[in-house]
């Protein structure tokens, strides 16, 4: 197939594509009269490129995925250098979300302390995550985690900052 109809089976543009095959991810032969062909396979990797990307995934993390398949694998996420992959992409995530954790809870504080009483969302948001209220002064402060937040899905963060009185 030709690369407006690879684009279009695989609902990207033609020259991302073309950049594909520029990065190495993406091999076109050519026609006598010069075309870029593509095999029905080749669907199947430009979709696995684009679900990575879309998870999060740059072009370079998307690579052992592209391999496995080409080796001919069912899903390019069953080799071991995939696997290594998303296990480095949820440590990165993990430490995203626990520097997120951290962020809000210094400016739960901060608030706090600018303003004691205070809820830290109005009564009518649907936020839950800290049932609508900020910690009382002098009450003991909770370890900080994500367990309420996330289900545990991510380690707890552990908070060595002094309880502000």
């Amino acid at each position: 197939m030709r690369i407006g109809e690879l684009a279009e089976r695989a609902g990207v543009s033609a020259r991302a594509l073309r950049y594909y095959e520029q990065q190495g991810l993406l091999v076109a032969r050519r026609s006598s009269n010069g075309y870029r062909q593509y095999d029905e396979s080749d669907v199947r990797l430009v979709q696995e490129i684009r679900s990575l990307l879309h998870a999060g995934f740059t072009l370079e993390d998307t690579r052992p995925f592209v391999d496995c398949l080409r080796a001919g694998h069912d899903k390019g996420g069953s080799c071991p250098e995939s696997v290594a992959v998303y296990r480095r992409k949820l440590a990165e995530i993990d430490t995203e979300i626990r520097t997120l954790i951290g962020r809000r809870a210094d400016l739960a504080d901060q608030l706090a302390r600018a303003c004691p009483g205070c809820a830290l969302f109005p009564k009518d948001s649907d936020a839950d995550l800290d049932q609508g209220h900020l910690r009382r002064p002098g009450a003991p402060r909770r370890q900080a985690g994500t367990g309420r937040i996330l289900g545990g899905m991510v380690p707890p963060v552990h908070n060595a900052r002094p309880d502000p009185r």
